[in-house]
């Protein structure tokens, strides 16, 4: 009798074991269909010509969910225009954030402007998608979407590049692939002027008014602020040696890069370094020398007053330490309109920080956009020497003999 309960005792026991394993094995196979079902990969987007913003291209995250039948892309680079649009960028206050669309309806978008899109598969495990999709779906929750807009520092691309090292994802084991050409010295500024290689006005413009501390050299994560690298950087990217993306492959091709065309920025500046040289320098000309040099007197001057305020005024980064201000004087328009004493003396000071903002271009401080520049701080040169040997040959005492 005792030894038939010892036998169903052990019997029950097996049962319970038996189930609890069987149980275990059924909530494993569960969660591996979890994340089986997810399909996660990595979109860049070719640059465009309607728009500046257009110029870099564009990343963004699709998920294919093969259970609930969804294709949705997370886009990072979305914003509203409002009442107050270009003064909160100016402000550099702008808000952009994160939105959800079917991968169709971001398609479509592309599909019109002719842009490329590439597509790059992410080779994650169940845990590691079901992670960046929880992650990603948070993200988009209307009290997380929103966060304000930097170009160089956090934008659409730099925003995906900083999920891949989370803990959750591919933690401190995960190394970005080369992204940075080797052996180079690259700063925020070199790379923007390549890509504004067609639109020389954006970029004199940009150039005026970003500072010194875009001209740091880039490190490997820097450059993934633009998509083009980003996407460089995951294809190399790895996790204890083991590839985590696959190879991109072109799902939408493109249309024909814009030519170059004509640098009618650099035609401008020399056309008025030329009028400026030759109103200070020929006697019929002298009323053209005096137009010229109270309009560029003027012109400098309002740039100045400019800068001052995007560096000041504003959250924009990059605008910040600009020695631009050493050539573009705010008290320009003062001496454009008013003879003031001591003239001279503020002519030879002028010349002077020309020198000094090429002597910074030189040392790879803050970068000059020579081409166009060189013939516009020529001619500031030749305003500042005519000023300054006018007003002492007038200031020179005349003795008697």
């Amino acid at each position: 009798m005792l030894l038939k309960l010892r036998t169903l005792i052990s019997l029950l026991l097996l049962c319970i074991v038996a189930q609890a394993t069987a149980q275990t094995d059924t909530v494993e196979v569960a969660e591996q269909h979890v994340g089986d079902h997810l399909r996660v990969s990595l979109l860049t987007c070719g640059p465009g010509d309607e728009q500046v913003w257009e110029v870099f291209g564009h990343t963004a995250v699709r998920v294919i969910d093969s259970v609930h039948h969804t294709d949705e892309v997370f886009n990072y680079g979305t914003f509203e225009f409002g009442p107050d649009f270009e003064i909160q960028f100016m402000k550099g206050k702008l808000n952009y954030c994160v939105s959800v669309m079917s991968f169709h309806e971001f398609m479509e978008e592309y599909i019109q402007a002719k842009r490329s899109v590439e597509e790059q598969e992410l080779l994650l495990d169940w845990k590691q998608k079901q992670h960046i999709c929880d992650f990603l779906y948070w993200n988009a929750e209307p009290e997380n979407k929103y966060y304000k807009y930097d170009f160089f520092f956090d934008n659409c691309a730099t925003r995906i590049r900083d999920i891949f090292p989370k803990p959750q994802v591919f933690g401190k084991e995960f190394r970005f692939g080369q992204a940075l050409p080797q052996g180079k010295r690259i700063t925020f500024r070199d790379i923007i002027n390549i890509y504004f290689y067609h639109d020389y006005w954006t970029r004199l413009g940009v150039n005026i008014l970003l500072g010194s501390r875009i001209d740091k050299p880039m490190t490997n994560a820097d450059i993934m602020f633009l998509p083009d690298y980003l996407r460089d950087g995951v294809g190399g990217g790895t996790v204890s040696g083991h590839k985590i993306a696959t190879s991109p492959v072109l799902i939408l091709p493109g249309g024909p890069a814009s030519p170059g065309g004509v640098n009618w920025a650099l035609l401008l500046t020399s056309t008025l370094a030329i009028l400026t040289i030759a109103g200070l320098t020929v006697k019929k000309l002298r009323l053209l020398g005096k137009i010229m040099t109270t309009s560029l007197l003027l012109v400098t001057g309002l740039l100045g007053c400019l800068i001052l305020v995007m560096w000041l005024a504003t959250d924009h980064q990059g605008c910040r330490d600009n020695f631009n201000i050493l050539w573009c004087l705010p008290t320009n328009i003062i001496v454009a309109f008013f003879n003031l004493k001591g003239k001279n003396k503020y002519a030879l000071v002028a010349i002077f920080l020309v020198f000094i903002s090429f002597v910074l271009h030189v040392c790879k401080v803050q970068g000059l956009l020579l081409p166009e520049f060189a013939p516009l701080l020529l001619a500031m040169v030749f305003i500042y020497g005519t000023i300054y040997r006018r007003t002492k040959k007038i200031n020179t005492p005349i003795s008697n003999a």
